[in-house]
This record gives structure tokens, C-alpha cells and sequence, in this order.
């Protein structure tokens, strides 16, 4: 893991993780970013620590970070962040995404914005048209995967599958309201009574009693973050417009545009030769021997 406030940042509205993901990148760089896309959210994705888990030098993951950034997956550069004393300071940040986003998305994403897929419902499975149910819906959601784990952690909270089904829609109160997998987890398994005659039972009290407040609302408006990228060579900082593809013009090799030479006007013409030879007249006062 990076420094506490560092290290990778899962950019929003992705597609649900499948077995096809980065099936269009080269094999290197498809398994760079399965990688990275496990990780979770403030892990460090330098070249450096990369090297030490992945079978790939230094090298190797730069040029295979750039291609991740050309491809729309990974964007480098800095966010604004509270500081103490109502100050703020600037920190370096890594966004990956899962799906591949283009130019103009990631420019949103950059003035703060929350872009979705044109016509994506959130939550809605890409390619499924709106109100229809799809053909093969998920079967166990967030808070049946949660449920049906406890077992493992405390055998004397082992549900059956309608157990489970039964006590999930009670978990999406504690999901609104912040609560991590980690924080139910503690919830739910510590201080257990022994034995656990009714482990359903016993659930299903804890989940109604246990319920954390809902959190402080949130100043309005709130003000979105600054960010800027950064070209992924150079690491100069620039406008997302000008970073196409997260490089800036002269690491893609472009040439600066020369200005066009614009004539001069009659008046501007008339002024430069009137000091010319005042210039002239001067030079042969002082050389003329007296």
C-alpha cells in the first residue's frame, strides 16, 4: 500500500468486471491491468513495486503503464486536497479504470464531473435496455456474498441459501448509510453468545439494532475537486485537451506550431525607417572630425 491519501483510485461508473476484460490489449499489458484492477483503492501502482510482484523489469511496466494510458485506462496527475488551518495542498494521484475511457471523458472526470455511458442507467448492466429484466440476472448480490461468508469467519453464523436470501435486503440500509463489508463484518460476528441456538435469529436482531446513524449531510454545494493531469512521460502538468491520450504534444513528437509572419503596416513601415535614419544621422554627426 502507498502512503496514507496515495496510491491508486478506482475512477466511477465501470462496467461490472467480467472474463473478457482487456481482451483487446497485448498480453503484457492485459495482465498488467487485470492486475492493477484487483488492487485495491490506495495500493501503489509505481514501476517500482510493480517490478517487485510482477515477472516484469522496470522498463517493461513503464512502457506498459503508457499503453494502459493511451488506451483510456490509466490517467496520472494531481488533486487538490483539504490541508490543516483551512489551507489545501497538492498531491499526485494514479485513476484507473476497467473500462476504457476516452479523451473527452476523462476531461469531465477532470472538471469534476460524474460521467455515465450515453443512456446507462446506474446499476443498469451495459447493452440491457431500460425495464427489462436481463436473461442471466445476478443471483447473489453484495449482501448475500457478505452473509454467506460469515461461516467461514464464525461457523456458528453458517446460513442456508434462504437464510441469506431473507437477511440481504436488511443489509442495504448499512450500504447507504457508508458501511463497509469490514465494519458489518465486525458488527455481526463479535461478542457471539455460546452456543448460537438460532444463527438467522440472531442476524437479523443484530442487523435492526446495530444500524449505524445516517451520516452528517453534506455541505451544500459541494465543491467539486481540483484536478489536472499530468503527460505520462514528462509529467508536465496541462489542460486534459491538450494530453490526448495522456501525453503532451512534444513527447508525441509534435512540433511546436511556428507564428505566421504578419506584413507590417505603411504607417509601421514609415516608422521604422524614420528611426533608421535618425539612427544614421547620429552615427555621421559623431564620426565627421571637428
Amino acid at each position: 500500500m502507498a502512503n496514507p491519501g496515495y496510491g491508486k483510485r478506482t475512477a466511477p461508473d465501470q462496467h461490472p468486471r467480467t472474463a473478457h476484460d482487456f481482451a483487446d490489449l497485448p498480453p503484457r499489458e492485459a495482465a498488467v491491468a487485470a492486475y492493477i484492477d484487483r488492487l485495491p483503492d490506495g495500493a501503489d501502482i509505481s514501476v517500482k513495486t510493480l517490478a517487485k510482484t510482477l515477472p516484469y523489469g522496470q522498463c517493461a511496466l513503464r512502457t506498459a503503464l503508457n499503453r494502459l494510458q493511451e488506451a483510456g485506462h490509466l490517467r496520472r496527475g494531481r488533486e487538490s486536497i483539504e490541508a490543516g488551518s483551512g489551507g489545501s495542498r497538492w498531491i499526485t494521484r494514479s485513476w484507473f479504470s476497467r473500462t476504457a475511457r476516452d479523451d473527452d471523458w476523462w476531461a469531465r472526470f477532470t472538471r469534476g464531473d460524474v460521467p455515465q455511458e450515453p443512456g446507462q442507467v446506474p446499476g443498469q448492466v451495459p447493452g440491457q435496455v431500460p425495464g427489462q429484466v436481463p436473461e442471466k440476472a445476478p443471483t447473489r448480490s453484495r449482501a448475500h456474498i457478505l452473509l454467506a461468508a460469515l461461516g467461514r469467519e464464525a461457523p456458528a453464523l453458517s446460513l442456508s441459501q434462504a437464510d441469506c436470501a431473507a437477511l440481504a435486503p436488511l443489509l442495504l440500509p448499512w450500504f447507504e448509510r457508508g458501511a463497509t463489508d469490514e465494519s458489518i463484518r465486525q458488527a455481526l460476528t463479535s461478542g457471539l453468545p455460546t452456543p448460537v441456538h438460532s444463527p438467522a435469529a440472531l442476524l437479523r436482531t443484530r442487523l435492526l439494532a446495530k444500524l449505524p446513524p445516517e451520516p452528517a449531510p453534506l455541505p451544500d454545494p459541494v465543491r467539486p475537486p481540483l484536478r489536472m493531469l499530468e503527460c505520462a512521460k514528462c509529467g508536465i502538468a496541462g489542460r486534459p485537451e491538450a494530453l490526448p491520450g495522456g501525453m503532451c504534444g512534444a513527447c508525441r513528437g509534435e512540433r511546436a506550431p511556428t507564428q505566421p509572419n504578419t506584413p507590417l503596416s505603411a504607417a509601421a513601415v514609415h516608422t521604422h525607417a524614420a528611426q533608421i535614419r535618425v539612427a544614421m544621422s547620429q552615427q555621421s554627426r559623431e564620426r565627421t572630425p571637428v
